[in-house]
């Protein structure tokens, strides 16, 4: 991507993004409002040690949460990429702690990461109206889970597959028409206002007012 180009296109990200702000507050009232840096990922690459000199990133991002794009909270995500967009919410390498209070809600309370993942926005916006939801999230979550029990659980635990897992997200690819359509900012706050549900239950497990 020339310079030129590449101005251009962050121009017309970091307005995306301030109208999607707008949308996720009002979908979520725990996100306050936070300047655009707190919410949007550097575009620039660290090519210090990489063969490839592209200095940008293919792809924009920004996520949300209590303090924006960082910290302990559960978060919203917003990926945009030519045949590559996505929507997520969740979880994303959680602190050791967080991680430790999610598998001790799990053992203890298993219902409640069930029902949540149970919830029809939940089913709708991620699942593709999925009849076995739990499944589902535990196939989206696999790529990095242990391949072992955890530390402390029994391997034959009836719930060791959540358990086992170290992301707790869900993800909806997006087509590109999706994202460039007269409606493209609706559909992804409505696709975003889908993961409320998981984002609420996770605050509350590792992020307890």
């Amino acid at each position: 991507m020339h310079d030129a180009d590449f101005r251009q296109a962050e121009k017309d990200w970091r307005s995306f993004v301030t109208c999607l702000n707008e949308k996720v507050m009002e979908l979520d009232d725990t996100i306050p409002e936070l300047p655009l840096k707190d919410l949007i990922f550097r575009i620039y690459r660290d090519v210090r040690f990489s063969s490839d000199p592209t200095p940008y990133k293919p792809y924009f991002s920004a996520a949300w949460s209590r303090t924006g794009r960082k910290g302990s909270y559960a978060h919203y995500y917003v990926q945009i990429a030519a045949g590559g967009s996505f929507v997520g919410a969740g979880l994303w390498h959680p602190e050791a702690a967080s991680l430790a209070a999610l598998r001790n809600d799990i053992d203890q309370q298993p219902e409640n990461i069930k029902n949540v993942l149970k919830d029809k926005d939940i089913v709708d916006a991620f699942f593709g109206g999925s009849k076995s939801p739990l499944k589902a999230f535990l196939k989206m979550n696999a790529s990095n889970a242990l391949k072992v029990k955890p530390k402390g659980y029994d391997a034959d635990h009836k719930d060791i597959e959540l358990l086992r897992l170290r992301n707790y997200t869900v993800i909806r690819k997006l087509e590109d028409d999706e994202v460039t359509g007269s409606e493209g900012l609706t559909r992804i706050a409505e696709l975003l206002a889908g993961g409320k549900p998981l984002v609420t239950y996770l605050n509350l497990v590792v992020m307890p007012d």
